[in-house]
């Protein structure tokens, strides 16, 4: 089974670094022939780690306790008990989201935007039925009003509603026959060039096919930052496939790109007179960009697919010419018409029934996805989300330092670059690292320097730990020792 045409998604590179720490440091340290400062470059990583755990925990704890207060199960409660008054429960929602949208920035989570989403949303995998969501259960005031005082650029249109991050990419696979999928796409295209042929596809549309074709062409992008080399990953859809009668027995493969890690953040409307004042905060994983309605808040159920349709207007063609035909006769027979109605209603009912059904495994592959696929919710992802901070600073601080200790002095511009084929070499991964933040911190530790003609260059390893100094954790260890001794 031929492709009909290529669908190619180009991705940019991203910021995070997909190396787990201990992987990174055994590997880096392996590279270190001299005994004496391996065991320095260890005790370097371990206090890099503890060093920066200490510059976020605070941050961390307030926003911990912020949310608290937001929280959809025993927020309302806390709420209660604080008795603030309406106009400091506004401002401490604000502060929240303030502290979780530099904890995404921090995590390399990025806000869709809606040509992302449009992209994504441009072809069908698993979910073939449309979903909208139920706008009328969504609050629009909190997030109205956290722009308003936070203004961002590219904002998506649902932003008053709901926001959604997202962070790495990856591929999903299925095969498998997809009969249906099959037949409900041969009977779009076909309605396609019926309207393409009448001219009716311009009155909606606007364009002619040619230019639509011309569009369709040009390979679309989903973009994190303006990188000039990526990934480019094919979509294979059924819809992009030479389908025919013969080959809808035949086996296929189909393949999408998967936003790796989604974060959605929501609040739901106040029907009764109190306010409430949850926060939803859900954390998915593996989410094709196709399908990524799984994640959409308050979903409505979908209506009718193509086929259906095609269903019922075919029948109540025949229908309604059977029964012009009938009556047109000179002698009209009561009983065929009868039968004839009968048949068609029931046929109409059997439709009906064949999309309930259809509705219902739509609905259990909703709630098998959401049980497979979301990762945790509002203190678990806010948790995961501190750990995941922690994580990349540190990875950033100890692959720079590692460098500039292997490399001696570098500009900015080459210590990105030999950081990045580090990654690549060692590891076989890539990423676009974030030198800006990682130099940053290597400078607020007072472990590098920079001379006039703006190189840097690091000081000895065990100077690097006098400078970092003995921290809370390892005295405490010290002494866990002692006492078990």
């Amino acid at each position: 089974m031929g492709k009909k045409k290529k669908d190619i998604i180009q991705l940019d590179r991203e910021s995070v670094i997909p190396i787990h720490k201990p992987k990174l440091i055994i590997t880096l340290s392996s590279l270190i022939e001299d005994r004496s400062e391996r065991d320095e470059f260890l005790k370097f990583c371990k206090r890099v780690e503890y060093t920066i755990r200490a510059w976020y925990i605070l941050q961390f704890e307030d926003m911990m306790q912020l949310y608290s207060l937001f929280d959809p199960v025993h927020g309302a409660e806390k709420l209660e008990q604080q008795t603030l008054s309406p106009e400091e429960v506004d401002t401490l929602e604000l502060n929240f989201l303030a502290y979780l949208f530099q904890m995404m920035d921090k995590s390399n989570f990025r806000l869709t935007t809606d040509d992302e989403v449009e992209i994504a949303l441009s072809g069908q995998y698993r979910l073939n039925l449309p979903i909208i969501v139920d706008e009328s259960k969504l609050d629009k005031r909190l997030l109205r009003r956290y722009f308003a005082k936070h203004p961002y650029e590219n904002l998506p249109h649902f932003v008053d509603k709901y926001i959604i991050f997202r962070r790495g990419i990856g591929i999903d696979k299925m095969t498998g026959y997809f009969i249906n999928a099959k037949v409900n796409t041969i009977i779009v295209r076909f309605f396609g060039s019926l309207f393409r042929w009448t001219g009716i596809s311009r009155c909606f549309y606007g364009k002619s096919s040619s230019q639509c074709k011309k569009e369709q062409e040009n390979p679309i992008q989903i973009s994190t930052e303006a990188e000039q080399d990526g990934l480019s990953v094919e979509r294979i859809h059924i819809e992009n496939m030479k389908l025919s009668i013969s080959n809808l027995m035949n086996k296929i493969t189909i393949q999408e790109p998967t936003f790796d890690r989604i974060i959605v953040v929501y609040r739901r409307i106040s029907k009764k007179e109190k306010l409430k004042r949850g926060i939803y905060v859900r954390h998915f994983k593996n989410i094709p960009m196709a399908d990524m309605e799984i994640v959409l808040p308050e979903k409505k159920n979908p209506g009718l697919t193509p086929i259906d349709w095609v269903k019922f207007l075919v029948t109540a063609v025949i229908g309604l010419v059977t029964v012009i035909s009938s009556l047109s006769m000179s002698k009209v027979d009561i009983r065929v018409i009868f039968a004839i109605l009968s048949t068609l209603i029931g046929y109409c009912a059997k439709t009906y029934l064949s999309f309930q059904k259809n509705l219902n495994e739509y609905q259990n592959l909703i709630t098998r996805s959401m049980y497979d696929k979301q990762l945790d919710s509002g203190r678990g992802t806010l948790l995961h989300l501190c750990d995941d901070v922690i994580q990349q600073e540190i990875k950033e601080v100890i692959i720079s330092f590692f460098i500039l200790m292997e490399q001696g002095k570098a500009t900015k511009q080459d210590l990105d670059l030999h950081c990045e084929e580090l990654i690549k070499e060692k590891f076989g991964e890539t990423c676009n690292f974030d030198i800006d933040d990682a130099v940053q911190k290597l400078q607020k530790l007072g472990i590098i320097s920079q001379d006039d003609v703006g190189r840097y260059s690091c000081i000895s390893l065990e100077h690097a730990n006098e400078t970092i100094g003995t921290t809370t954790e390892e005295i405490v260890k010290a002494k866990q020792g002692a006492w078990n001794i």
